[in-house]
């Protein structure tokens, strides 16, 4: 995988939220609260991890999730992960 600007890595964020789990973009604002943007139920966050690790390729642990109120949290969370990579 080729290296990715952190723009371009919350481009990708933002994208497969908008099409796997039709999130409407206007809310993924960097305060968003990542639980009322997202509304996702459990099975989903199963799916989120899924398409998270396939797209950045990296393993996700569930208690990387604690803790992560924003979605600035879940970008920079991705962020690090992705250049911890490298």
């Amino acid at each position: 995988m080729q290296v990715m600007t952190n723009e371009e890595i919350i481009s990708e964020i933002k994208k497969f939220l908008v099409e796997e789990f039709e999130v409407d973009e206007a809310v993924l604002g960097p305060d968003a609260v990542l639980k009322d943007a997202l509304d996702l139920d459990s099975l989903d966050y199963v799916d989120l991890v899924v398409v998270i690790e396939s797209t950045f390729g990296f393993k996700v642990k569930g208690e990387d999730f604690v803790g992560m109120v924003t979605f600035k949290d879940f970008c920079d969370y991705i962020i690090t992960k992705v250049n911890e990579k490298k």
